[in-house]
């Protein structure tokens, strides 16, 4: 579908990449909503151009409020995103929001809904990744919520009449990234410029993909794909390490510590220390990253550096 003057509904979309999906498709002259619950985001972030509807899309009200007959597209980002988290409370609040969307979007006619997925469904696989890698087995939480929810949105495209989108995300960097690498090393090294904590080993080393890209990734998907499930890999072909991470936050603040491991090779619970996926299903549809993994670090430290 062409992603131009149509109604579109952006859950989540006053987080981080919501936001900035958000300004994108109102400056394309969309008409969007969002619903967010402002845990993870910012109303000053939505644009003010999109109607902001602030509420749980797991009550009821909130959810037929938010999804309503005239809508073209739903783009599905609402959830606790915080991938370090070792609680199956998450895996049942994420897949809990997607079922009551997926039920209400049925129930009112709107069978277009674009999810962001991420590279932890995988689990520890081989490099690059490919998305028709199997088995799928996730080490975390958080990509075997992300797992059930694709499930989920396989039977809706299948068997329910839906055409979905799903997009396993790299890890995504930018302006208004929080609860990440980047930002917290920026404010370790803010608070003591003499020493930086680095979880696990700093040998990790993963693929990062910035901001514009991933934005301009899904709407290039979206315009380009219409099978009932079309599954992509959305990220770079480079990567970064924590150790390298370390050092261009060091340069841009001008500091020089002394870097202090937790060790092993995993930075939390669930970690997964080597990631990198294939891109060439998104090449084939003539879509490919402009910024390299280093350079969308080194632009984020940048700003992130004004803002934090």
């Amino acid at each position: 579908m062409h992603l131009t003057d149509s109604r579109i509904l952006v859950t989540g979309g006053a987080g981080f990449v919501g936001s900035h999906l958000v300004e994108t498709l109102v400056a394309n002259g969309n008409q969007v909503r969002v619903v967010d619950d402002l845990s993870n985001g910012r109303e000053a972030w939505v644009d003010d151009d999109a109607e902001l509807i602030v509420g749980d899309l797991t009550d009821g009200s909130v959810a037929r409020e938010a999804v309503t007959p005239d809508l073209d597209l739903v783009f599905h980002l609402a959830a606790d995103k915080d991938a370090s988290r070792d609680d199956i409370a998450q895996f049942r609040s994420n897949t809990q929001i997607t079922e009551v969307l997926l039920e209400r979007m049925e129930s009112v006619g709107v069978d277009r809904i674009a999810f962001t997925s991420s590279s932890t469904v995988y689990g520890e696989a081989p490099r690059p990744t490919p998305e028709d890698y199997a088995p799928l087995e996730p080490i975390s939480i958080y990509g075997a919520g992300k797992l059930a929810e694709e499930g989920l949105l396989s039977v809706y495209g299948h068997s329910h009449g839906f055409t979905v989108w799903n997009f396993r995300f790299a890890n995504v960097v930018g302006p208004r990234l929080r609860g990440a690498v980047v930002p917290d090393f920026i404010e370790k090294l803010g608070a003591d410029p003499s020493t930086l904590e680095i979880l696990g080993n700093g040998r990790q080393e993963k693929s990062y993909l910035h901001i514009t890209d991933c934005v301009d990734a899904m709407c290039h998907v979206v315009a380009g794909t219409d099978d009932a499930v079309n599954t992509f890999n959305l990220g770079t072909r480079t990567t970064t390490s924590v150790d390298r991470i370390a050092t261009i936050v060091a340069e841009e603040m001008g500091v020089d510590p002394v870097r202090e491991y937790t060790g092993g090779e995993r930075g939390w619970t669930g970690d997964v220390p080597k990631m990198r996926l294939s891109i060439e299903k998104l090449s084939a549809l003539g879509w490919e990253p402009t910024i390299a993994s280093d350079e969308a670090i080194r632009q984020t430290t940048r700003t992130l550096m004004e803002t934090l």
